[in-house]
């Protein structure tokens, strides 16, 4: 995904400007739309202007930042997604049923040390949603984070958030995540728009309510991993406890329903996986381990306890998603002494 053309050298000629102009809006006004548009002309909508004023920052350390996007998005809208120049294999994610508080999602992002945002989205239409972003992919690396909420440039890309989810829960608590895999081959169907393999998560917060929708959304897609990403596979939840993993094996879509109390999933893939690879991953072992000397009971402070057990060295966040009560905690860095705590019901 490339950045929209900007608008250089405008002016030269007053011709030719008009004729750019021109041709811009009968081919759909594209690049009138970008953000780089918006950025030369300073305008911004009403709804963005609101998004925009709720930016703040919730850990200058790591750093973690928040924001309410009141503004409609187009979920296929392209975003320019930097590619990670290092691959650590990592991510660590489970469904735990049968907890006092009803069923909790947990997942540790065990990446590189990027800022983050902490996105709750409420479209005019749509259900609401609160999620995860590594915003390094919109070109905010650590350094310019520090000065995001007086830079206007910066805080406009953080208008194209929505499409990068790397985890999160929608208001009907269906909740999904995605982990490195070392290899994945997605289908590709004639006629199926084709999405990246974080904006598919963006497409199922936004039209599932259950496991059985968010599978079919999947199955209305050609998921592409691009040149220099890693392969995926995900863990999707719902309110009622059931889970599944959807992988792609072998150009074919492949669903690991959740049987029991719990579910698991780390780095390696689930399909045609048997115990004997499931008791040598570590993490795996550690999850299995702990859901079955709880049956799958885990309170929110227990699944951060779970979090923290299995986190590595380079654990970005740890997330524990409650799917009865719309909220989330976060731990940031492996600092599970300070944890913060976000809900749909705020706001």
């Amino acid at each position: 995904m490339g950045l929209p053309a900007p608008w250089w050298r405008i002016g030269a000629v007053r011709v030719v400007a008009a004729v750019v102009v021109a041709v811009a809006l009968v081919m759909g006004g594209a690049a009138l739309r970008s953000s780089g548009s918006r950025e030369a002309d300073g305008s911004l909508t009403a709804d963005e202007q609101r998004s925009l004023a709720t930016l703040r920052v919730v850990d200058a350390r790591h750093p973690l930042l928040a924001m309410t996007l009141y503004a409609p998005y187009d979920p296929l809208r392209p975003v320019v997604a930097a590619p990670a120049t290092e691959r650590p294999l990592a991510c660590s994610l489970f469904l735990a049923r049968r907890g006092p508080r009803g069923p909790v999602f947990g997942r540790n992002f065990d990446w590189l040390g990027n800022p983050a945002l902490l996105l709750t989205t409420r479209p005019p239409r749509g259900p609401a949603s609160i999620s995860l972003v590594d915003i390094s992919y919109l070109g905010i690396t650590h350094a310019k984070a520090s000065r995001v909420t007086r830079d206007p440039v910066l805080r406009r890309k953080l208008l194209q958030a929505a499409a990068l989810p790397f985890d999160g829960m929608n208001e009907h608590g269906l909740t999904i995540g995605l982990a490195q895999i070392p290899d994945a081959e997605p289908p590709r169907v004639p006629g199926r728009p084709t999405v990246g393999s974080a904006r598919i998560q963006r497409l199922v917060l936004d039209q599932a309510r259950t496991v059985d929708e968010a599978i079919a959304v999947f199955g209305r897609y050609n998921v592409e991993f691009a040149p220099g990403e890693p392969a995926l596979h995900y863990l999707v939840a719902d309110a009622r406890g059931r889970s599944a993993v959807v992988e792609f094996v072998d150009g074919r879509v492949k669903v690991i329903r959740g049987t029991g109390s719990w579910q698991g999933m780390v780095n390696f893939v689930l399909s045609g996986a048997g115990e004997d690879v499931k008791r040598s991953d570590d993490r795996y072992r550690t999850i299995a381990e702990r859901m079955r000397a709880t049956g799958g009971g885990l309170s929110p402070a227990g699944a951060m306890d779970l979090l923290a057990a299995v986190a590595q060295r380079h654990t970005r966040w740890s997330a524990v998603y409650e799917l009865h009560h719309g909220t989330v905690h976060v731990a940031l860095g492996r600092d599970y002494h300070k944890r913060y705590t976000f809900s749909l019901k705020d706001d």
